[in-house]
């Protein structure tokens, strides 16, 4: 006769579903958060390990570009700053956007590859490894933006109250890098040659983007469409939020930078899940 222990026994069974990976996967994104966290602080780690000075390069970088900058826009070739701000206040104000939109997207770009290894082990959503590569470029930022308040106490500007939205810019500047960062980094794992084409398309987007000179210097019939460059609507958001009025939000562009953001984000997030599952097949 059975032991009676056993009789009160209940099967676990295990279902296999076709296509549920798929309806919980970005509810997987939030139970991987953890790795998401690991992944972020190695990638900050090791970018700032055996290194001579550090996190100081986050800094000296711009700086440098800054003062260069300044000296060619604003001493040679004389072109005016917004208002009553100092020219190297308005470069800087560009610099913080754009270094961290370039930084985020070139460490973005080459995620995967960089996480081969990874990737063909275990499971888990894809998407978390260059959204983890941000935290690198947020960390940078935060860095040069002691650098922005030290200016403006030495320049005494005190900023108005659109400093209070600059965290929403933040987000926008790296929504805007993630984008196209998710759409090369899955090219990449098929065409590896391609990632030599992110160090031009920077090195490119600095000098037509207002960077180095005012948006303002730009002709009336030209502005709309020279903010179909995305990161325009980004730098001139923070320009406006740092600078406060002598730097007004030229909206219809920033309108329009913003659409363009959002399409290269929905580009780069569905070719990305279109291709996520060939990643530990070709890397």
């Amino acid at each position: 006769m059975p032991n009676s222990s056993f009789s009160h026994t209940q099967e676990q069974v295990l279902v296999i579903e076709p296509g549920r990976s798929e309806k919980n996967y970005w509810a997987d994104l939030w139970r991987y958060r953890e790795l998401f966290l690991i992944l972020a602080w190695r990638d900050i780690s090791v970018r700032y390990k055996q290194t001579i000075i550090g996190i100081l390069w986050a800094i000296i970088r711009p700086l440098l570009t800054m003062v260069v900058f300044t000296v060619i826009f604003g001493r040679i070739a004389k072109l005016p700053s917004d208002g009553s701000a100092p020219y190297a206040l308005l470069v800087f104000a560009a610099m913080l956007p754009w270094s961290l939109f370039s930084n985020a997207l070139s460490e973005s770009s080459n995620s995967l590859i960089s996480n081969a290894n990874l990737i063909g082990k275990v499971y888990f959503p894809r998407l978390i490894i260059p959204a983890a590569t941000m935290v690198t470029a947020f960390i940078d930022f935060l860095s040069s933006f002691i650098i922005l308040i030290g200016m403006m106490v030495y320049y005494q500007f005190a900023p108005s109250w659109q400093i209070l939205l600059l965290p929403c810019f933040i987000i926008l500047a790296l929504l805007a890098s993630l984008g196209p960062g998710l759409w090369i980094t899955a090219i990449n794992v098929k065409y590896r040659d391609f990632r030599y084409v992110i160090p031009f398309i920077t090195q490119f987007g600095l000098y037509v983007s207002p960077v180095g000179f005012s948006s303002n210097i730009i002709p009336e019939q030209w502005r709309l469409l020279y903010s179909l460059n995305p990161i325009v609507g980004v730098i001139d958001g923070f320009r406006w939020c740092i600078l406060g009025g002598n730097s007004p939000l030229y909206v219809p562009g920033f309108m329009l930078s913003l659409a363009i953001i959002t399409f290269f984000l929905w580009l780069g997030v569905s070719r990305f899940r279109k291709t996520e599952k060939t990643f530990a097949d070709l890397i």
